[in-house]
């Protein structure tokens, strides 16, 4: 779930994605695009296997092997595209980092649902403990963990029938 709006960016993925496999002397291939347009087609987390199922979804023909989806989506974290974002469950998601302001996430550990929020005081306060430290901080990334409110509301009880003699 996501309220964080996307930044007007200047360079595109796909030219900041094709400009990175340059230095690295890799070639920006159809299916690395097929990928990558499919990430970038809305702002939700996805883990590796969602990603797969979309691709071998598609009716276009356009098929891409699981092994190319992890090495581009490794790729697209070196380039600073995607970032990984875990989960209680010990698997990780992935989330645009390109073009969305910084942010952190709060996750339930029961349902594991991610909520994303911005807060300037904390990141106010980071920067000043990086200062007061020394410390040149070049981003951040917060987690918070605990229970969301629909999983600590009570379970409805349905009355059975002994329940009303």
């Amino acid at each position: 779930m996501s309220d964080i709006a996307a930044l007007d960016k200047t360079v595109s993925p796909s030219d900041k994605f094709r400009e990175f496999l340059s230095t690295k002397r890799k070639k920006f291939t159809r299916e690395r695009e097929i990928i990558l347009e499919e990430v970038f087609s809305d702002h939700e987390h996805f883990d590796t296997d969602q990603l797969v199922l979309r691709l071998s979804g598609r009716n276009d023909g356009k098929q891409v092997s699981r092994a190319t989806v992890y090495r581009t989506l490794g790729a697209m974290e070196q380039a600073g595209l995607l970032r990984k974002v875990a989960r209680p469950n010990g698997r990780e998601v992935w989330e645009h980092d390109y073009g969305y302001p910084q942010h952190d996430h709060m996750v339930c550990d029961k349902c594991g649902e991610l909520f994303e929020f911005h807060n300037e005081e904390i990141s106010s306060l980071i920067e000043k403990i990086a200062s007061a430290q020394g410390f040149l901080k070049t981003s951040h990334r917060l987690e918070v963990y605990g229970t969301c409110d629909p999983c600590r509301r009570p379970k409805k009880r349905r009355n059975r029938k002994l329940d009303l003699i």
